[in-house]
């Protein structure tokens, strides 16, 4: 489920590069079947300018060092999206999809962030459809608790995911205010996801059904722990179904 946000976040870059901070370049992706895809990152010094791929293209922009807009291109149908971010004091506070939804964040004294998403409606109407809490430690996001918002009465369902890092360089952790960008799960971490557990959790009554699901990847890294290669097969891609890939980072 996270993993999808981080392979479909991977990009080329520029000649404005900022050589003395290792970016990466490109990213190629690889199914069971052999399809390849390859996403390219573009960049003003450490700036993420655009990542662009076979099915969308994603513009960046920043505002006094962070990430305040993004535009998604969806290109089948040629349809894009706006994404806005705004910030209190360097920290993300919202998150909103013009028309679609909105995310409200709130930083708590002991650094963990209290989180509220709504779906929004014909006239800007605001549906909260779930709430949860992110756990933090050493740049890295190791937990997020989430219960849904939208069940019938008298029925509760909640997930708990869990993060297991490797003690290696997340490839996009360089990229100037992407860390701020909570939205985007585990990605954001100092180091890179190996293993993603998922446990789903409905109460009904007396009645408790939980159900866990295991995410795993390996990795290949160079001579600077950066990962050259990364292979899961519980990948998630973009029609919903999971399955292998092998993808390969490009500095």
């Amino acid at each position: 489920m996270v993993l999808s946000i981080f392979v479909m976040t991977l990009c080329s870059c520029s000649n404005d590069n900022d050589d003395s901070v290792k970016l990466l370049k490109k990213v190629v992706e690889t199914s069971a079947q052999g399809t390849s895809e390859t996403m390219l990152f573009a960049y003003n010094g450490t700036e993420i300018v655009r990542i662009d791929g076979a099915q969308k293209r994603t513009d960046f922009t920043y505002t006094d060092g962070l990430i305040t807009k993004t535009v998604v291109l969806n290109k089948t149908n040629q349809q894009s999206e706006t994404i806005e971010y705004s910030y209190l004091e360097g920290k993300l506070v919202e998150v909103e999809s013009l028309g679609n939804f909105r995310i409200k964040y709130s930083h708590n004294s002991d650094k963990t962030v209290s989180y509220q998403k709504f779906t929004i409606g014909s006239g800007n109407q605001e549906v909260k459809e779930f709430h949860g809490i992110l756990y933090f430690e050493n740049e890295n996001l190791i937990k997020e608790e989430r219960v849904l918002d939208t069940t019938p009465v008298g029925i509760t369902s909640s997930e708990s995911i869990t993060f297991d890092y490797d003690a290696k360089n997340n490839p996009l952790f360089n990229i100037l205010g992407y860390k701020k960008l909570l939205d985007y799960m585990e990605t954001i971490s100092s180091n890179n996801s190996l293993i993603n557990t998922v446990i789903a959790t409905t109460t009904n009554g007396d009645q408790v059904l939980s159900l866990a699901n295991f995410y795993k990847s390996s990795f290949k890294y160079d001579s600077e722990n950066y990962p050259t290669e990364q292979v899961s097969e519980t990948a998630l891609f973009a029609n919903g179904n999971r399955g292998y890939l092998k993808t390969q980072y490009f500095y």
